[in-house]
């Protein structure tokens, strides 16, 4: 990928006149502007001062130069991209710790609350922060981390000795939260994780479990039943597929038929993830047209499409490798696909490399939070599929002021605004004190 290298005018001027000669004086960082400052930190490659958003005065897009490898200089950098939403030196600063690319550069849940400063970072090799080509052995954790703290430590350092500094991060970026929690427990004054799983196993079964006893029986037979449906109809949807795959351009590295029962069996997943309405569900004389409409409402075709794999290449590898994902079971459909094995994501490693799953940094993490973490708030929903997975914290944990809070029927799109205002106050109340400290 080609990451634009030419400065602005303005850091040209920054540049020309930091450098030493008898004519020019160096200005001294007290009368610096808030881009001169960030223009002269460390491995910063390019700067480009954006509109502002949200409560932001001024809105930057920062590129720092990383070690492809933390631990093996030698193997050369890539660029990673930085949002700051920079409000005011005094206020805290929300650390948003991405799981995937940037989507957006306003404020989030935190900043918006606090009126604070919002540094967002890119997670390595997601959307720009993807080189041309990609050592996967080196998409880990530990190096994810150690790309956040070298920021974080930057950007303390120039603007923001004295703030507060608070990470955050929803589902992968929950993951990639704990994980630089675990790795640089002092980097960040607390931490705030929405919705992520803490995964034991590359499949890990505790999801089948959450699927078999989540919601009512009514209600979970109301989704198996649409399955079968699914299946029952399949040969009309199979040419639904293929019409919709002609006409939108999309094909799957497993062929059509694979994608679509993939595509039911994540059915329930993703019906649970998202909170779908149960009366949504069509009942059993739906058209296939109706069928398939409510069966890509539910689950879309971003998971399993080639071009979406591709895109998401680092979250299976990450997932396949340390982070962990689930399967789906197939007993219940055995008449349908002829097999009980279960359905796994081994297909979307990277071409011509696999690696076994290291359940250690998982459990690294799970020990970290029995036994030293400190200042730390989860939020979770509670029909959220991926609450099958949540962190279990024990009945010490608050004495460290690690906190759990579990909306009733929540789905992955929780966060603190969706609970009760009494609540949210607590949870408040606690981050306050934080702050404070």
């Amino acid at each position: 990928m080609k990451l634009f290298r030419s400065f602005s005018l303005t850091l040209f001027v920054v540049l020309f006149i930091s450098c030493k000669t008898t004519q020019t004086p160096v200005a001294t960082t007290g009368n610096l502007s808030t881009f001169e400052k960030l223009a002269s930190m460390e491995h910063v490659v390019s700067i480009e001062k954006r509109e502002p958003v949200s409560h932001f005065d001024e809105n930057y897009e920062i590129w720092f130069e990383q070690p492809i490898d933390h631990n093996n200089l030698s193997k050369g950098t890539f660029k990673q991209r930085v949002f700051l939403g920079f409000e005011n030196p005094s206020k805290p600063v929300i650390v948003e710790l991405q799981g995937y690319g940037i989507g957006s550069e306003k404020a989030g849940e935190l900043a918006s609350h606090y009126q604070a400063n919002q540094l967002n970072i890119e997670h390595r090799y997601f959307n720009k922060s993807r080189p041309e080509t990609i050592d996967w052995n080196t998409l880990t954790i530990e190096n994810a981390a150690k790309d956040q703290k070298r920021i974080i430590d930057a950007i303390r350092k120039t603007l923001y000795p004295d703030a507060k500094f608070i990470s955050t991060g929803i589902s992968k970026g929950c993951q990639t939260t704990m994980a630089h929690r675990r790795y640089f427990p002092d980097n960040v004054d607390a931490c705030v994780c929405y919705v992520g799983p803490l995964n034991f196993e590359r499949e890990d079964p505790r999801v089948y479990e959450f699927l078999n006893t989540v919601s009512t029986q009514e209600n979970r037979d109301k989704v198996r039943e649409f399955q079968e449906l699914c299946f029952e109809n399949r040969a009309a949807l199979l040419e639904i597929m293929k019409q919709e795959a002609k006409e939108k351009e999309m094909s799957w590295e497993f062929g059509v038929e694979n994608a679509l029962d993939y595509t039911i069996l994540e059915y329930a997943f993703a019906f649970w993830q998202w909170g779908t309405p149960i009366e949504s569900i069509p009942n059993k004389n739906a058209s296939p047209e109706a069928i398939y409409k409510h069966l890509i409402d539910v689950v879309g075709y971003g998971f399993f499409e080639e071009k979406s794999v591709e895109a998401l290449q680092p979250y299976f590898w990450a997932a396949l490798t340390q982070q962990g994902i689930y399967g789906y079971e197939t007993a219940p459909f055995k008449q349908y696909l002829n097999t009980e094995d279960i359905y796994k994501f081994d297909w979307a490693f990277p071409d011509g490399i696999t690696k076994d799953f290291d359940p250690i940094p998982m459990k690294d993490i799970q020990t970290f939070l029995d036994n030293s973490a400190e200042d730390m708030l989860f939020i979770y929903g509670e029909y959220d599929a991926w609450s099958a997975t949540a962190v279990e914290l024990d009945k010490d944990a608050a004495k460290r002021e690690v906190y759990k809070f579990v909306l009733p029927q929540g789905s992955h799109t929780t966060r603190i605004k969706s609970f009760s205002p009494e609540k949210q106050k607590e949870i408040y109340n606690i981050i306050d004190g934080w702050l404070k400290e």
